[in-house]
């Protein structure tokens, strides 16, 4: 790998550190914060960035099939990807939504061969059930746990989470056509923008009648930060990073997503992971790597 190589690969590095940790930061957040007002809030940020990029010169050039996409995005990967996140982590540790959201590539490998007919290879399918069996030990674990309203409030929101990654994968699919006729950051404008639209009649009335002076100055540096770098941020070093990085050993850097959640979790939040944390991420890793593994490849004979 030369040095350019290295040096964007630092790109996708630090995309999922921001990704991984705000797993945490949302469940700070939330603690203080209800959900829909701190979903609401987020677009917000984001889209008084994103503002300037929606100019209707621009606007117009955009097709109605791609509307349709744009819109098909944004219900999954914005609006139901923040809610049941956001809903999920509040019942869960950040350790456990961590292991579970670093399972996206295999979800979306799963959901080609479902809806796209592009049948996985052998390496493929082994990562799909590596993930699979990384999401089956943290539930079970849980399971376990003593018979109380945190057991289940647990278990649910493991089962939120693990929507959000389904969200998030149906996202990535949505998003491989449009990448073809629209800038990246474009696609980001316009799928905040209907993301906000699809928030204002949920957070509209927690924003009305919602008290802000009982939440600490701080938290609210976290809503900022969150809403600037789950947006914007880890977006653009995303794909800063991947395109100059082979899609086959991108993949290999959302192992780095659970670790970042486990270390916010563990220093910040007080958790303690357990040994079914250890076994899933093994688990979830080990199919990342898989999945991600150059083939070699024999050069073709000259004729």
């Amino acid at each position: 790998m030369d040095s350019s190589l290295n040096r964007y690969s630092l790109f996708l590095v630090a995309a999922m550190l921001l990704v991984g940790s705000n797993v945490g930061i949302g469940k700070s957040i939330v603690a203080f914060v209800p959900v829909p007002l701190f979903a609401l809030l987020r677009f917000v940020i984001a889209m008084a960035v994103l503002w300037p990029l929606l100019r209707m010169g621009k606007l117009r050039r955009v097709k109605a099939g791609e509307w349709l996409n744009l819109f098909m995005q944004a219900l999954f990967g914005t609006f139901g990807f923040t809610l049941l996140m956001l809903n999920g982590v509040h019942r869960t540790s950040a350790v456990a939504a961590g292991v579970i959201t670093s399972t996206i590539p295999a979800v979306v490998a799963l959901f080609s061969w479902i809806f796209l007919k592009e049948k996985p290879d052998g390496r493929a399918l082994a990562s799909i059930a590596l993930a699979i069996a990384g999401i089956v030990v943290i539930n079970l674990a849980h399971a376990d746990q003593a018979a109380g309203a945190a057991s289940g409030s647990s278990f649910a929101g493991n089962l939120m989470v693990l929507g959000a990654v389904c969200c998030e994968s149906l996202y990535v699919i949505l998003s491989r056509r449009l990448t073809q006729t629209l800038a990246p950051i474009d696609i980001c404008a316009y799928t905040h923008l209907f993301g906000l639209l699809l928030m204002l009649p949920l957070g509209v009335s927690a924003l009305l009648a919602f008290d802000y002076a009982s939440v600490p100055v701080s938290i609210w540096a976290l809503v900022l930060w969150y809403g600037l770098s789950a947006s914007i941020f880890s977006f653009w070093l995303w794909m800063k990073g991947i395109r100059h990085v082979p899609g086959s050993l991108a993949g290999v850097f959302s192992a780095v997503l659970p670790v970042a959640a486990a270390v916010y979790g563990i220093v910040f939040l007080g958790e303690r992971p357990t040994l079914a944390h250890g076994v899933a991420l093994a688990c979830v890793i080990a199919g990342i790597t898989l999945a991600s593994l150059k083939v070699r490849r024999v050069p073709p004979v000259a004729s």
